[in-house]
């Protein structure tokens, strides 16, 4: 089987991005960014990826799209969204995360993260510190995010994540971010680095 091979079918069988699973229409603007930062924040606890854009799923239609939306909802209000997509182990404290996280990007960011973008300087590294700010987000969860966003934040690419480039070395494929991101279009990136990241798992 050719890399193209390879590459065709990852993306035909894998090729969906969990902000696009989420419902979360992805673009440079604060709600679908803020979003992005709430799926990260349920990913980045040992869970099955769908449960928690199922979480994210439940959170959004209950109304809680914005840091200002999700600040003013209760704890309870929270913890019952999760529950109801069975996010039960981690509700309670996770909950709390979002809470906290919410009152910080409007405190620091004024609910926006382009505004954190503009303090990074472009610097794919800070990001990635800055993000690390937020309540339960680690480097797990900001390999996430960065891997979801840049194909709206091109100084994040190429984010192929440590899973990402484990499975492509398993499949044949190139083991750094430069070579995997010669193997498609700079709008198929996020795609194709989840598409990795599920391959592996499966």
């Amino acid at each position: 089987m050719t890399r193209s091979t390879t590459v065709r079918d990852l993306l035909d069988e894998h090729g969906r991005t969990h902000a696009e699973e989420a419902g979360i229409r992805l673009r440079n603007t604060p709600a679908p960014l803020y979003q992005l930062l709430t799926l990260c924040v349920l990913c980045s606890v040992r869970i099955k990826a769908d449960m928690a854009v199922a979480a994210a799923r439940e959170l959004f239609a209950a109304g809680m799209r914005t840091p200002r939306a999700m600040a003013a909802a209760s704890w309870q209000d929270r913890v019952n969204a999760l529950g109801r997509a069975h996010y039960r182990r981690y509700d309670e404290t996770t909950a709390t995360a979002l809470g906290e996280g919410a009152e910080l990007i409007l405190a620091r960011y004024r609910g926006d993260l382009r505004r954190l973008r503009d303090a990074a300087d472009g610097d794919p590294g800070r990001i990635r510190e800055l993000l690390q700010e937020f309540p339960r987000i680690g480097p797990v969860g900001a390999d996430i995010f960065c891997r979801e966003a840049q194909g709206t934040w091109p100084e994040l690419r190429p984010a192929f994540d440590s899973r990402a480039r484990a499975a492509a070395g398993e499949l044949g494929l190139p083991k750094t971010p430069a070579g995997l991101s010669r193997l498609v279009a700079a709008e198929d990136l996020p795609r194709f680095a989840a598409a990795l990241v599920r391959a592996g798992l499966s």
